[in-house]
């Protein structure tokens, strides 16, 4: 099954989720999705983004690399589960750059999901440099490094998010993202139900293509999931 993911980053009132969540709830009633949805809010919404009816899922952006104790400002993974997450999206390039997330601290991280129950959607993707110098692939390589302890049985998905197309209005090409599909599979041989996303500029104008021509199994959205009736289309994609 095709896998939907709304990262909504710093975005959304609660006012403004619950006023997404109705209008969604039309969108799914007048027309179902074709795959499986997942909602990442801020904390802070994860109440006001749930569906009672569990049309979808809800996630979180980021988890500490704790258990718990003195970390004043962070969230264990235990604690989003124990609010109603069951997905967690660790290593996102923001979080590399932002914050000098490197492939020893993901590890521990991804640890921390699998301690609590929950799934991580586990991101890569080049810059533009890296892109230009021909280094996708050994890039590529070094992310999933973090993911050398993750227990191979456990469901995982990994989210290709080249870093010059998020935000950017410039996504990748279906044959980018298919190149980043096969890499990434052949990085992780023995992950029988691997899922691979693609992320970066994903629109309702260019979702089918990229499906159809990449053979990815969803995406994870940033900007055109903060908009009910843009994400529905591409979840219907």
């Amino acid at each position: 099954m095709k896998l939907f993911v709304a990262n909504w980053k710093m975005h959304k009132t609660r006012p403004e989720a619950r006023a997404f969540v109705e209008a969604l709830s039309r969108e799914i009633e007048s027309r179902p999705p074709s795959g499986e949805i997942v909602i990442a809010p801020a904390l802070t919404l994860l109440d006001a983004a749930s569906d009672p009816a569990g049309r979808w899922s809800l996630g979180c952006q980021d988890v500490a690399a704790e258990r718990e104790g003195a970390h004043t400002g962070e969230v264990s993974a235990i604690q989003c589960f124990d609010a109603g997450c069951r997905w967690a999206i660790v290593g996102h390039s923001e979080r590399r750059r932002e914050f000098g997330e490197d492939e020893a601290l993901l590890a521990r991280k991804l640890a921390r999901c699998r301690e609590a129950g929950l799934v991580p959607v586990f991101c890569v993707g080049e810059t533009a440099d890296e892109r230009d110098r021909g280094l996708t692939e050994s890039v590529l390589a070094r992310q999933v490094s973090a993911l050398s302890a993750d227990p191979p049985g456990a469901p995982l998905v990994v989210a290709y998010e080249p870093v010059w197309a998020i935000g950017a209005g410039r996504s990748a090409s279906p044959g980018d993202a298919g190149s980043a599909r096969a890499a990434i599979r052949g990085l992780l041989p023995d992950r029988a139900g691997l899922r691979v996303l693609y992320g970066g500029s994903v629109s309702s104008d260019n979702a089918r293509g990229l499906l159809e021509g990449s053979g990815v199994d969803g995406f994870l959205i940033g900007g055109a999931s903060l908009r009910a009736n843009e994400f529905a289309a591409i979840a219907r994609s």
